[in-house]
């Protein structure tokens, strides 16, 4: 089988990571459940950031929010390496910027993620994925943003979501820890 993979958000808590990076750079405290709270992917507006300014934030910490200790998702690296065991093929499919392609493979290597460098796509907008997805054939993909979801829901690929506070309303099949995956691809073949 072929399986895809967004990295943000979806291997790994990037955003939790962000959003403790924010608190840390601008001496504030703001709690967890805000986060937990947010409607949208971007996480500037507790801070009482514009979206320029949340922006501009966000770009200039783009060095420790993707390299510094970012956690995976529990049981995921294990469940990824398993695949690979068996057979199976993986890919990642990130809408990083371009320019942080092969530290951002380098680090997931580290991590202990199994990566092959034909199978690594960054770079690319959200919407573009799709472009990509389905060019891959992948038999299933797994992603948090709803626009890259919606716009797969009548591909051939089986997509999943992995819950986040902003992708709540989306009916795709969803599953809040990697320990649900299994069950939702055995329960996707019936």
């Amino acid at each position: 089988m072929r399986f895809g993979f967004d990295i943000d958000d979806t291997l790994i808590n990037l955003r939790e990571h962000a959003f403790h990076i924010y608190n840390k750079k601008l001496k504030q405290n703001i709690p967890l459940e805000i986060f937990n709270g947010l409607n949208k992917v971007e996480i500037h507006e507790p801070f009482g950031m514009t979206p320029e300014d949340g922006a501009k934030m966000w770009n200039n910490s783009l060095e420790e929010i993707y390299y510094t200790n970012c956690p995976p998702y529990p049981e995921v690296i294990e469940i990824l390496q398993a695949l690979e065991t068996e057979g199976h093929e993986i890919f990642y499919i990130t809408a990083r910027p371009s320019e942080h392609g092969e530290r951002t493979k380098k680090w997931m290597i580290e991590k202990g993620f199994p990566v092959r460098d034909e199978n690594f796509y960054c770079g690319m907008k959200d919407q573009e994925k799709v472009t990509i997805i389905q060019k891959l054939q992948l038999d299933y993909y797994f992603d948090d943003k709803p626009d890259v979801l919606n716009t797969l829901a009548n591909s051939s690929t089986k997509v999943f979501v992995k819950t986040q506070s902003y992708n709540k309303h989306l009916t795709i099949p969803r599953f809040s820890e990697w320990s649900e995956w299994k069950h939702l691809v055995t329960k996707s073949k019936l």
